[in-house]
């Protein structure tokens, strides 16, 4: 039997699927499902393609399309998600940009430096917040579920949102097109089991963003004062000279 270059192509492919199929069942703290049906699929191959027994294969054939279905609804929005990461990176390439304008302006120096002001103030006070900045996905979805602003960005009607006791202080403060949109957002919560313990609500809010957009999420500790940033599907504790790094390389 010869083995050429299709068949080459063939297994590359097969073996990318299963790693992306790893990788968004690890995500979602469901990997011993990977190993699960990684070794169903190697007994079905046995069964029907080795031993071909045909009974026995065709109630493998049977599970199989009823757990790929089931698959499908129990993990419909970490599915969703991938393939919203996929849109973003494919709108980021310039053949898409050749043909379309980016959705959402960014920041000006001004406005960064007004929410570099309010990230300092909020972080000495210990004031716990989550600033979402959108880049080029809308976020409409998310801007619902809150209290409509449409404000310009300032320091002090950031630090107002987020100060302890007002209605508007818990949930999330979405910017788009230099404006604060909306406040008081509710974002979905990851469901990544390696997020250290010691990240909060607020940071596993702003991980989910992350993860199914391509959102700049900004998140302050209420306990410690900590600054952490969330975006591509990663968060991280920075200080607040490399937060400002980040957001003027965003330009």
């Amino acid at each position: 039997m010869f083995f050429g270059f299709k068949d080459l192509v063939d297994i590359l492919l097969v073996a990318l699927l299963l790693y992306e199929t790893y990788r968004l069942l690890r995500t979602s703290g469901a990997v011993n499902l990977f190993w699960g049906i990684l070794a169903y699929v190697g007994l079905w191959f046995l069964v029907s393609f080795i031993l071909r027994l045909e009974l026995t294969g065709a109630i493998f054939n049977f599970i199989g399309s009823a757990g790929a279905v089931a698959l499908v609804v129990i993990f419909q929005e970490e599915i969703r998600g991938m393939f919203s990461r996929i849109g973003s990176r494919m709108s980021n390439a310039q053949f898409v940009h050749f043909h379309q304008d980016k959705k959402n302006a960014w920041l000006s120096d001004e406005q960064i430096h007004q929410v570099i002001l309010a990230c300092e103030h909020m972080s000495e006070a210990k004031v716990g917040a989550l600033i979402v900045i959108a880049h080029e996905q809308e976020l409409d979805e998310y801007e619902q579920t809150g209290e409509t602003i449409n404000a310009d960005i300032s320091a002090r009607m950031i630090e107002n949102i987020f100060f302890k006791n007002t209605p508007l202080h818990d949930g999330a403060l979405i910017i788009r097109n230099g404006r604060l949109q909306s406040a008081a957002c509710i974002l979905p919560v990851s469901k990544n089991r390696r997020i250290p313990k010691h990240y909060g609500l607020r940071h596993r809010a702003a991980l989910g963003l992350a993860e199914k957009t391509d959102a700049f999420c900004i998140v302050l500790s209420e306990e410690t004062g900590r600054l952490s940033i969330a975006q591509d599907s990663r968060i991280s504790t920075v200080k607040l000279s490399a937060l400002t790094e980040l957001l003027n390389n965003k330009q």
